[in-house]
């Protein structure tokens, strides 16, 4: 699947942890989504993945999950994204 980040940002909270959001659109798809993602310790993954604004079709936000669960390097480009956001944000 071809994707385009619109945005992507992540902090460290007050309890070490980390969040981020990734905004993106995927090609062929109606709706752009929302990745939310969380670390306690900034290596294992949870996510979030929701629409960004408007309902889209189901079959295409299960499509896209389904990708990047089972394609870690896709998973890994998003997270990226936001770790290259807080390093720039620090410089």
């Amino acid at each position: 699947m071809n994707t385009k980040i619109l945005n992507a940002r992540m902090e460290r909270r007050e309890d070490k942890s980390y969040m981020g959001k990734v905004e993106l659109e995927v090609e062929g798809h109606k709706e752009p989504y929302e990745l939310t993602i969380y670390s306690k310790s900034g290596d294992a993954w949870e996510y979030s993945l929701h629409f960004l604004k408007d309902p889209g079709p189901e079959e295409q936000i299960l499509a896209f999950e389904e990708y990047i669960e089972n394609d870690d390097d896709a998973f890994d480009v998003l997270v990226d994204a936001a770790w290259d956001s807080m390093e720039q944000a620090s410089e």
